[in-house]
């Protein structure tokens, strides 16, 4: 086969200027986090509302507009947001919650009581304002306010609005007054059924059950869909001028990571059930105890199997197994990983590592093998490669002091995101916002106050 010849309007020798940098040191200077106040944002003509409560999903959608510029509002009922009491054992840093703390970032913060008359009145001259209005309320509520998309379109055609529910906004369980949270979200995408170590051949013990996962991942996976179907609609606006309703439900978000498992379903008939350290689609792919930690390592195609068992000094091991459906049954994943573990777990997963290296490098045989040391916080806090990346950001915030944060995952060249503040208290720029977008001064909010309106 005859590759193309790849052409340029540029004469090679225009490149030459770049032949003594290598890649990573050319797109490190073009990404480079430190620069991003230097760059523009890519969303900065944008307004957006976020009337989320008690939920991460709404709270994340948010963030993700917030740190490519947008002007988000945060609507918190007068006595805040329930979502600022989240927080690993009850810790509070300046009065917040942690949970709420990572996903405030770059907001402004403002309080309506929404069930008031005077509360909704304010959101629909706010909302006529918005490009984008978010909220996570059970289907219903908001309509019962005169505040859902059917009647802010009258006022705002061009609006984009995310609702983001456990049970969507139409359905057999969509209805008002249930609850929704990230737990709930995970048990209904399906994706806790394979979570938890599944039975071995010692039969059925007390570990062999669903976990959640550690994270609220149903709450991110959901706000992440949702602020990309936020902005696939903005870029539908941008051609026709027309706004659009966006209705994601979590547990529907996380369904769609769990990859092979439908499919394996409707044509087998079968559910997998509990994978823990098993994959049933590639196998070795997993972690393994180590000296001092535990490792992933992989090693699962009959080329890389014999890496493997090469690596570990174990001929035996292969010719016991010598095929990859040999691997997948699963009446022989638990002995096998069970030979790796006792191999692993002599060394520490720096000198697994090296092992791994030294054969793939120095080319000692045939296949490759992939592994890496399972880190913690900790680990990741203290690698140099993590904050040269930029992955997280440590400032000096004016009310929240010096607080480390997940940074933007996104290095652009461009219009990267950023962190400009961490968080604001409850009702700190109603002044400014009200004042900005609807002429309303001090002496009316401070009558406001005094309504619990605001």
């Amino acid at each position: 086969m005859t590759l193309p010849k790849i052409t340029t309007n540029l004469p090679y020798e225009d490149f030459s200027t770049e032949t003594d940098r290598t890649w990573v040191d050319w797109i490190h200077d073009m990404d480079d986090p430190k620069q991003n106040y230097l760059k523009p944002e890519a969303l900065d003509d944008l307004t957006v509302i976020d009337a989320s409560y008690g939920s991460i999903a709404g709270l994340f959608c948010s963030s993700i507009l917030a740190e490519f510029g947008a002007e988000v509002i945060r609507v918190e009922p007068p006595e805040g947001d329930l979502a600022r009491e989240f927080s690993p054992f009850g810790y509070k840093h300046q009065d917040t919650g942690l949970g709420y703390l990572v996903e405030a970032r770059n907001k402004l913060h403002i309080t309506a009581n929404l069930a008031t008359s005077e509360g909704q009145e304010v959101f629909r001259r706010l909302a006529a304002q918005a490009d984008v209005v978010i909220e996570t309320a059970a289907a219903g509520v908001m309509d019962g306010y005169g505040l859902s998309y059917r009647y802010l379109k009258d006022i705002n055609p061009r609006l984009i609005y995310a609702a983001i529910n456990t049970y969507g906004h139409f359905g057999p369980d969509a209805g008002c007054g249930k609850v929704s949270y990230d737990i709930i979200d995970q048990a209904r995408s399906g994706v806790m059924a394979v979570t938890g170590e599944p039975v071995g051949p010692e039969g059925p013990q007390p570990w062999n059950i669903p976990t959640k996962e550690g994270s609220w991942m149903g709450w991110y996976a959901g706000g992440a869909w949702a602020a990309f179907g936020v902005l696939g609609a903005l870029h539908y606006r941008h051609v026709t001028g027309e706004g659009q309703m966006v209705d994601v439900a979590p547990p529907e978000a996380e369904l769609s990571f769990c990859d092979y498992h439908v499919a394996y379903y409707h044509t087998t008939g079968k559910i997998r059930g509990l994978v823990g350290a098993y994959d049933s689609a590639v196998f070795p792919y997993t972690i393994v105890k180590t000296k001092d930690s535990y490792s992933f390592i992989a090693g699962f195609s009959d080329v890389n199997w014999e890496g493997l068992t090469n690596i570990m000094g174990d001929p035996e091991l292969r010719k016991k197994y010598p095929t990859i459906f040999d691997r997948l049954n699963p009446d022989f994943q638990p002995e096998i990983h069970k030979a790796i573990e006792a191999w692993s777990k002599n060394f520490t997963s720096q000198e697994v590592f090296e092992k791994v290296q030294d054969y793939t490098l120095n080319r000692r045989g045939p296949g490759v093998v992939a592994t890496a040391r399972m880190a913690d916080v900790k680990d990741n806090f203290e690698d140099e490669n993590w904050w040269e990346r930029g992955v997280f950001d440590k400032g000096t915030d004016p009310v929240y002091g010096d607080l480390a944060l997940q940074a933007p995952v996104w290095k652009m060249t461009g219009t990267p995101g950023r962190i400009k503040w961490v968080c604001r208290p409850i009702g700190a720029d109603n002044e400014y916002i009200y004042q900005k977008y609807l002429g309303i001064g001090k002496t009316q909010l401070q009558e406001w106050k005094t309504k619990n309106i605001v």
